[in-house]
């Protein structure tokens, strides 16, 4: 039997079929373009997202048995906004976790509602990221399109309502909407009221691994699978991707070294970091979890080689940072598009400090990997101080592919970097999800020790960790130093 993963990335959705061992027998990879029709604006057209998504389903069954597939299941970018009318078309493209246009929005949240209420209501404070500040740049700047909305969803659960024709969601993704009451797992009224929208626009709320219906019978039809095809909610990319690398238990880690970089830790119970610098979330597994997250993680290396550099060698650049000193005093912040953790500043920049006339491209290419791993060790810190005890973490994202950055990241943090016996993040984290909903594994902790192996584990360096407890030190102090030069943005209407 087979069960497919779909993991609904930024860039591409990536689609699995794994068996009931755990193998991976196949995977598929679809692109779709991103559009930035403002500076700082994100968007995509969902229809993008399930074209390619049934495409790549075409691709995936071809050469494998569908008729053993048995449940399908979803990972998903978090925080985007889908809105469709009365005829289920959409209103407007989605806006994307990373859009940074509702900074007037997020700090009428955080001031006028305030940051103490709104995490009584939801166990969060505003971010540009989340859903229901999106929602509120709708009403004030497009009154027209918000009047017309009849269902609200996130990007996973519209390939969900395609799929089956059923309005869900999950725990998971719907904690980052900044509407839903995290620690009860019920839809915030009180909140939802600010925003002014009502529940009948809001998707039903299931756990991640719950099954929410099945396959519509002629699309099963066109991809050659049975009609009892089970579909299973899923849950948002991070928590999705924490449990295809295993991390399900308290005190567990992972860390994902994608487009943006998370720093996720699960926990038995509901708590909150008093200065919400991080998230609570509801995890996958039916239990919770807190994360911090660098909004520019991969894509600083990307933009680092592809955009500066002209240069789509990426081994032969890593490679000469490995010569770079590692007590150079040049640093990189990570803030491209702003930044999230611990900061929650959508001006923040990208900056590099510290160059002189005998620095090369080696010594920046190390600081955009410091920079970034100084970054989610800050987040790795604010967990510390909550009490959440880490020895070990396991890593995952594109990222996780160079060794050196791996070395880095375990040296920063001062903690074992584990790999696991797969890649695939959220797509394997869904096919999980998929078995367990259809009654393979009675828990995803079940399933999770049985399918997750650890492969390698790479430890800190005394010596380094030593060097960088002072770089680190060093890497604080820049941010304060110089925030008030960040321009004000301006956003556009």
């Amino acid at each position: 039997m087979y069960f497919i993963g779909i993991d609904l990335g930024t860039t591409s959705v990536k689609i699995i079929a794994m068996d009931h061992l755990g193998n991976i027998v196949k995977s598929i990879n679809k692109e779709y373009p991103i559009f930035f029709p403002n500076p700082l604006w994100s968007e995509q057209n969902p229809e993008d997202w399930w074209t390619q998504t049934i495409n790549g389903l075409k691709v995936l069954l071809e050469g494998i048995d569908s008729e053993k597939v048995k449940a399908i299941s979803f990972g998903g970018q978090m925080h985007g906004l889908v809105m469709l009318d009365r005829e289920d078309k959409i209103i407007r493209p989605a806006i994307l976790w990373n859009d940074q246009r509702t900074e007037k929005q997020c700090k009428f949240l955080n001031e006028n509602i305030g940051k103490n209420r709104l995490s009584e209501m939801t166990g969060n404070i505003a971010i540009t990221g989340f859903t229901a500040p999106k929602i509120l740049w709708v009403k004030e700047n497009e009154p027209e399109n918000f009047n017309k909305i009849r269902r609200i969803m996130l990007p996973k659960d519209y390939l969900a309502y395609k799929m089956t024709g059923i309005f869900a969601t999950d725990v998971s993704d719907a904690s980052g909407t900044l509407y839903l009451d995290v620690k009860n797992r019920i839809w915030s009224l009180d909140m939802l009221e600010i925003i002014g929208v009502n529940e009948t626009q809001l998707p039903k709320l299931y756990e991640s691994y719950e099954v929410i219906g099945s396959i519509k019978p002629d699309l099963a039809s066109e991809l050659g699978l049975k009609d009892d095809v089970k579909v299973i909610i899923g849950g948002g990319d991070q928590a999705v991707a924490a449990i295809g690398g295993g991390i399900v238990k308290h005190h567990s880690c992972s860390l994902s070294l994608g487009t943006s970089g998370v720093v996720f830790a699960p926990t038995d119970r509901f708590i909150i970091d008093e200065k919400n610098r991080l998230h609570s979330f509801c995890h996958a597994n039916g239990k919770f979890h807190v994360m911090g997250v660098t909004l520019a993680a991969a894509a600083s290396l990307k933009w680092w080689v592809e955009f500066i550099n002209k240069s789509n060698d990426f081994d032969y650049i890593l490679s000469e940072a490995k010569d770079a000193e590692i007590d150079d005093n040049v640093f990189y912040l990570p803030y491209l598009m702003g930044e999230r953790t611990p900061h929650n500043d959508p001006n923040a920049r990208g900056t590099f400090i510290g160059m002189d006339m005998t620095h090369e491209r080696k010594h920046m290419t190390r600081a955009v990997l410091e920079g970034v791993a100084f970054s989610l060790r800050d987040t790795f810190e604010i967990m510390k101080d909550m009490g959440i005890y880490i020895s070990d973490i396991s890593i995952n994202g594109g990222g996780a592919q160079s060794k050196l950055w791996c070395e880095i990241i375990a040296d920063v943090l001062n903690v074992n970097v584990n790999k696991v016996n797969t890649s695939e993040g959220p797509a394997y984290g869904a096919a999980i999800l998929a078995s367990v909903g259809y009654g393979l594994f009675d828990t995803v902790e079940d399933a999770c020790e049985t399918f997750i192996k650890i492969t390698e584990t790479i430890e800190p360096n005394k010596e380094r960790v030593d060097l960088y407890n002072i770089k680190h030190e060093k890497f604080k102090q820049i941010y304060p130093a110089i925030k008030g030069l960040f321009k004000t943005l301006t956003i556009k209407n």
